[in-house]
């Protein structure tokens, strides 16, 4: 059993379980299942309470300054470790790192900036549908260890962040990256370097047997020598074959070039690990969308309203707004990370919408700066979301669209994007 691996390897360890969110709390249950007597620490920046003799906290401002106490650090993937200092003594890690090293079954993992949770579903949905016995887990919502005990014939298709990449130390069997833009800057102190390094881990420890399916629009030459790559080498282009060009046209929940591309990547990484294409073909055309990725929930007073909140960065939302089409009313704005809008400002004042509703932080910044380059669209510049879906239900001409996509994170008001776009929904809903 991998998992009984697993426990023998930390067993004897002294452990911290840094950060109880949903995945501490996961690495926490899973020691207890398996080590009910073992002292453990938890660290957090606010208190967490648990009644457990046999643990203690390490919680406050202070929590990441104790790390050399302990032989193994289980780190929760939004925990920024920016000019955090610690000794080789002291091994950090996560539930990703472990279950690559030590689960049975084969693994196929997906990382990039966007996409990843579309390919990540599609994959699994392809896979399911040519007869594999696969899971879909990782930072798409199911932390990896509730599923490590899978047979050595299991697939676990795994959504991989760069967090949670960070510290890995081995690859999946297939390895999937679907692009790499701005973001996530606050985490690395190299900044965009540093956060293209930590995706890359998914691709430095594969075999000659091994697969890597990858944009080869973007390419990676500069972090990283591609002839040092062992593994075989699939790359995706905008530009699709054949048999990706057809099924892209099957299915209106995949419309867009972006989406185009999520089907080449699922579809090179599902013929890798040996799904036919009527296995490919069947699993698009069922296809039901995903939550919050250019989500269509309804229609009020002749407007169609989709909740994109995942778009967090500008690319993502020209994507967007161009496979929708038809858009009056765009909702943008949310956490300054520190990305560099000048671009995607230029790209808005042009853009065929009649309305820009612009939310604190970055939209306001937007805003300021459209005023002084000109913008064809009505700029609005609104305090929160009720504010915001207050000037859509005013504005937005009947038989057109209105979009929610920030390009930003949500971090500053919502707990997530998901939170974020379950708010947008049910404000809609009230006032139409």
């Amino acid at each position: 059993m991998s998992a009984q691996r697993l426990i023998d390897y930390i067993k004897d360890k002294n452990i911290l379980i840094l950060g109880f969110g949903r995945e501490g709390k996961s690495t926490y249950n899973f020691i207890r299942k398996h080590l009910p007597e073992k002292y453990l620490t938890i660290g957090d920046r606010t208190t967490v309470t648990i009644e457990d003799g046999n643990v203690s906290f390490d919680c406050g401002e202070d929590y990441l300054e104790h790390l050399s106490n302990y032989d193994l650090v289980f780190k929760s993937p939004g925990i920024p470790f920016v000019g955090v200092r610690y000794p080789e003594t002291t091994e950090i890690t996560c539930q990703t790192d472990m279950f690559l090293r030590f689960a049975d079954c084969t693994v196929v993992g997906i990382t990039g900036t966007k996409g990843k949770t579309t390919t990540s579903t599609l994959i699994f949905r392809m896979l399911k549908e040519a007869g594999f016995n696969v899971s879909l887990i990782g930072n798409i919502g199911v932390p990896v260890f509730e599923d490590i005990n899978k047979d050595k014939d299991a697939v676990a298709v795994i959504e991989m962040s760069s967090h949670q990449l960070e510290f890995t130390r081995t690859s999946p069997h297939v390895a999937v990256m679907t692009n790499v833009y701005e973001e996530h800057l606050d985490h690395y102190e190299e900044g965009f370097r540093g956060y293209v390094n930590s995706k890359l881990n998914i691709v430095r420890h594969q075999t000659e047997n091994d697969f890597f399916v990858f944009n080869g629009s973007q390419g990676l030459k500069e972090y990283i020598d591609e002839s040092t790559i062992k593994s075989e080498t699939i790359k995706v282009y905008e530009e699709p074959d054949e048999f990706v060009a057809s099924i892209s046209m099957l299915n209106n929940n995949l419309r867009g070039r972006h989406n185009r591309m999520d089907i080449g990547f699922a579809t090179a990484a599902a013929k890798a690990m040996g799904a036919d294409e009527a296995s490919i073909r069947r699993a698009i055309e069922k296809f039901e969308g995903i939550p919050n990725r250019m989500e269509y929930f309804g229609t009020y007073a002749g407007v169609d309203y989709y909740n994109d909140a995942i778009a967090t960065i500008p690319q993502a939302v020209l994507c967007a707004v161009e496979a929708i089409g038809n858009v009056g009313t765009l909702i943008i704005g949310g956490l300054d990370r520190g990305l560099d809008y000048s671009d995607f400002e230029k790209a808005l004042s042009v853009l065929p919408i009649d309305n820009l509703v612009c939310l604190p932080e970055t939209g306001h910044n937007i805003a300021d700066n459209l005023a002084k380059i000109g913008c064809r669209a009505k700029v609005f510049k609104v305090a929160d979301l009720p504010e915001a879906v207050d000037r859509c239900v005013e504005y937005t001409e009947k038989g057109k669209a209105c979009i929610m996509s920030p390009a930003a994170a949500s971090y500053n008001i919502y707990r997530d994007f998901e939170e974020k776009g379950n708010h947008f929904k049910q404000l809609v809903k009230e006032k139409n």
